[in-house]
């Protein structure tokens, strides 16, 4: 990557358009959001994540994730608008697993949803979805997950293994990972042939990702020390043309 573009705040559309996919450490993803906004109450937007309740529709009986969403629209020149909850709902042909199904997760705090932070992410996100696609009306659905992994369970970041999620373009942007083993993101063709990998291990590392184009997974997490908590928090949120 340029270096002068990411220093512009500029991400790399043109590996984006060819491959897409990019797999981003934080020194690269810090100027693009900060070129969009302020990041400057993330400590609170990273506490946010405690006190989830945990995902009740999980297929095969897992316990260790916690969920939030949002859902927001935005139409040409338009801001991006919080809409009342409504639930998530994936096929099973996108989610084998879990899918098929209506699946209420607790809303996302409405303190969150104003926060600075999410702001600047879905700002950045929006701006750079409608250079590469030129559409200007979108839903964007915005989910916190808390991976958690335990003595004697794994925690699995991508229970329905390597997925597209039936949307447009994907970022996944890590907030936090404590005593965690593992956890590497992959992305695969359409012939499910492995193009890259990457294990977002510190805050604001990011995958993005056209799902159209490309698959990705998450490999499951163990606890380093399984004397102690462990996990992993990500921000995903999808953009759909509307």
């Amino acid at each position: 990557m340029d270096p002068h573009v990411v220093a512009e705040g500029r991400l790399p559309l043109a590996l984006l358009a060819g491959q897409g996919f990019a797999l981003l450490p934080a020194a690269e993803v810090r100027p693009w959001l900060l070129a969009h906004g302020s990041l400057a109450d993330w400590e609170s937007f990273a506490a946010s994540w405690e006190g989830m309740e945990p995902d009740r529709y999980m297929a095969d009986g897992g316990r260790y994730r916690r969920r939030r969403h949002a859902v927001f629209t935005a139409q040409p020149g338009a801001a991006l608008i919080r809409q009342p909850p409504r639930p998530h709902y994936q096929t099973t042909t996108y989610n084998p697993l879990n899918g098929g199904v209506e699946r209420w997760f607790e809303p996302m705090p409405q303190a969150v949803a104003q926060s600075a932070s999410l702001g600047t992410i879905l700002a950045a996100c929006r701006a750079l979805f409608e250079e590469l696609s030129g559409c200007r009306a979108w839903t964007a659905e915005l989910h916190q997950f808390r991976i958690e992994a335990r003595q004697a369970e794994a925690g699995k970041p991508t229970p329905e293994g390597m997925h597209r999620d039936g949307v447009d373009w994907v970022l996944v942007l890590m907030v936090r990972r404590r005593n965690i083993v593992s956890g590497t993101t992959t992305i695969h063709d359409l012939d499910r042939r492995q193009l890259g990998s990457f294990t977002l291990a510190d805050p604001l590392d990011a995958a993005i990702v056209d799902d159209r184009r490309v698959y990705h997974g998450v490999t499951p997490v163990e606890a380093a020390d399984p004397s102690q908590p462990a996990l992993r928090d990500v921000l995903v949120a999808t953009f759909r043309a509307s």
